[in-house]
């Protein structure tokens, strides 16, 4: 009994000894293992005689919980004192000032073409989704642009390096090519948009190398060109939020339409302040017409069965007169106080029911 003593004095002496949890689990493996010293003299209890059996038994059983429930203090302690250096080091001064928070900004580009979305979307058309590297027949010839049109030339396209002049491919210069797939890949009637980047080799205050468009196009058996411009009129008035607009469409000249059209809208430049609505002048915004039979065949539709509309616009340049946006090169600034300016809320999502615009 004398040896057990001993033992329990140099275990808890061991357990107040211990400096961290880990030498405490060390000395509990050691003490209480399966190879453990309380342990191995447990073992011999079977070489004993039932009385000495049952004494050093009882003894045994009472050292063990004793060095067990000193262990459990001990861990309990330094779990303890482990905690507070934490605290402390992660001490936090609630006198200092609160850290500015940084609201991200919708940019006006991604804003205007959800309200474009939004306005013809709830005239029933889908969004259509095409490659920004088209081919020359998907860019051009299937749109009837002939082979010497200005548009086909470099100083107005991106081409990229091929073996031949036939056979390169180019960065869209309009999102025209998405209809294209459209009319081959399914079945009319059509009615979708296409919001996409394009490209074109210009640059000044109302031009960029890569800007934005949003173009239309409806095919069906009975469209005509007065849905073309009620569906325009009605865009026009929505989105500039101006209910009686006054919208014009003057006779033009595209490949892949006839009869082409262009479309002003009202405007005044009073007292050199612009505004959109009743006024002595106009302003052009997009382009439209009926689409070319040629183009219809061209994407094995029956010209003769089927006709329709398609109409496209420039999204910066509608945001600038919207927005009063002066120079269109601030668009691809990256300025975040131009941002913070004319940028849109996380929770601007325009709708026509619950308004476009903030």
């Amino acid at each position: 009994m004398e040896d057990l003593e001993r033992l329990r004095e140099e275990l808890t002496g061991a357990v107040a000894g211990v400096a961290d949890t880990q030498a405490l689990e060390e000395l509990r493996v050691s003490a209480l293992g399966k190879k453990g010293s309380i342990t191995g003299l447990m073992k011999g209890l079977g070489g004993m005689n039932p009385d000495q059996r049952r004494a050093m038994g009882q003894s045994l059983n009472a050292l063990k919980v004793d060095v067990a429930d000193a262990i459990e203090a001990r861990k309990l302690a330094l779990e303890a004192a482990e905690l507070d250096a934490e605290l402390e080091i992660d001490r936090i001064d609630v006198t200092l000032p609160v850290r500015p928070e940084m609201q991200g900004r919708i940019h006006p580009i991604s804003q205007t073409i959800d309200e474009i979305v939004a306005v013809l979307g709830e005239m029933g058309f889908t969004i259509a989704e095409g490659p920004d590297i088209e081919d020359d027949w998907h860019n051009f010839t299937a749109l009837n642009i002939p082979p010497d049109h200005p548009a086909r030339q470099e100083h107005d396209t991106f081409y990229l390096r091929g073996e031949s002049d036939a056979g390169r491919m180019v960065l869209r210069t309009h999102t025209s090519p998405v209809q294209i797939r459209s009319m081959q890949n399914g079945e009319p009637p059509f009615r979708l948009i296409v919001p996409g980047r394009t490209y074109r080799c210009d640059y000044d205050a109302t031009h960029s190398p890569m800007f934005h468009q949003v173009e239309g196009l409806v095919v069906d058996k009975t469209t005509h060109m007065g849905h073309l411009k009620g569906c325009l009129i009605e865009f026009c008035r929505a989105f500039f939020d101006v209910d009686d607009l006054p919208v014009r469409f003057r006779a033009s000249y595209f490949p892949f339409t006839e009869p082409s059209a262009e479309v002003d809208i009202g405007c005044t430049r009073e007292s050199g302040a612009f505004r959109i609505g009743h006024g002595d002048d106009w302003l052009e915004i997009l382009g439209c017409g009926m689409v070319n039979p040629q183009v219809l065949e061209n994407c094995g539709v029956n010209p003769n069965e089927f006709q329709g509309f398609a109409f496209g616009m420039g999204v910066e340049r509608l945001a600038m007169l919207k927005y009063g946006i002066p120079d269109l090169r601030t668009f691809y600034e990256t300025d975040l106080r131009w941002l913070k300016h004319y940028g849109f809320g996380a929770l601007d999502v325009p709708s026509v029911v619950g308004g476009l615009s903030r």
